[in-house]
Order: structure tokens, then sequence, then C-alpha cells
């Protein structure tokens, strides 16, 4: 995994991201827009069959979309990393200083949860 550093006193943060695989930039699908096609497809199966757990009201049944969901999930991480390796997928990493002060503030949070 490559990460670019940012330039001293510059304010950009650095990316998180592998070299891109080259794809055709053509009007027909790429790998790329098949792979990002299958995983937003996973994520929104995932989102449902949660919600389906949720309100499933027979053990068996919940057991069932339990396991599939574990699946599509399985599935979804697989796709995500494909596209992590394969650079179409980055991040911007965060400074240390502003996780220092979300952390703190949330802690501060956890303090006023009643249980």
């Amino acid at each position: 995994m490559n990460q670019q550093q940012p330039q001293a006193g510059s304010q950009q943060q650095s990316k998180i991201q592998n070299p891109k695989t080259q794809v055709p930039e053509t009007p027909q699908m790429n790998d790329r827009d098949y792979i990002n096609d299958i995983l937003a497809t996973e994520k929104y199966m995932t989102s449902s069959y949660s919600t389906a757990m949720n309100e499933a009201s027979h053990e068996a049944l919940y057991t069932d979309i339990e396991t599939i969901c574990t699946e599509s999930q399985r599935c979804q991480r697989e796709l995500f990393n494909l596209m992590f390796e394969k650079g179409w997928y980055s991040f911007e990493a965060s400074d240390t200083q502003k996780l220092d002060q979300s952390y703190q503030q949330y802690q501060g949070y956890s303090t006023q949860f009643p249980y």
C-alpha cells in the first residue's frame, strides 16, 4: 500500500491508496464499473437483510436471514478489498490531533449513557 505524505506546512491530508489499475475509459462498463456496481448492490442487500432480521418474528426465519446477511457482508468485504488492491478505493488519512479530539469528545458523551 502506498501512502502519499503531505509536504511540510501543507494543509492537505494524505491519501491512503494503492496504485490504480488502468481500465479503458469508454462508454461501455469496465471491470471497475462492474465491481463498483456489485459492491453497491451488496451494501444495499446487507442493509435490507439487517432490516429483515429486525422484523423477523420466527426464529428459523431470523437464522436463515442472518446466514444470508453474513454471506453478503463477507462478499461486500471481498469486493471492497479487491477495489482497494486495484487502487479504485482510497481514503483520506486523518491527522492524529483530530482523532484525539474526536475521541475525547465521544468519551465525554459515554458518561451520559444510562447503562
